[in-house]
């Protein structure tokens, strides 16, 4: 079964970011967020506004590298949130690259 490659969103929001949410609130912001992810191929999986560290997280799939960072140019260049994105693992992808032998040598060993 295909997967699409998954990351991880935590996303900040600016002064503005932060009116522009107040104003329209948590729904309508999740409801747009879910749409752009739809429109670019991808599955928005969970969306979460948080107190602490960001100001929002999420999990999200996309076609492909280029999408993800299409998406995250746009949201970026907004001025409005700083998003980070990390890609995620799976555990039958950790199990394929355990596999793999890449010959590494520690410094000095």
């Amino acid at each position: 079964e295909f997967r699409m490659p998954t990351y991880l969103w935590r996303g900040s929001y600016t002064a503005e970011g932060a009116k522009g949410l107040a104003k329209d609130g948590g729904t309508k912001r999740h409801a747009f967020v879910k749409q752009m992810v739809e429109k670019a191929g991808g599955k928005l999986h969970s969306f979460y506004f948080a107190i602490g560290e960001a100001d929002v997280y999420g999990v999200v799939e996309f076609p492909d590298a280029a999408t993800a960072v299409a998406v995250s140019l746009a949201v970026n260049s907004s001025g409005a949130v700083h998003l980070h994105s990390t890609v995620l693992v799976s555990p039958e992808e950790l199990d394929a690259a355990a596999k793999k032998s890449i010959g590494y040598r520690p410094p000095g060993a």
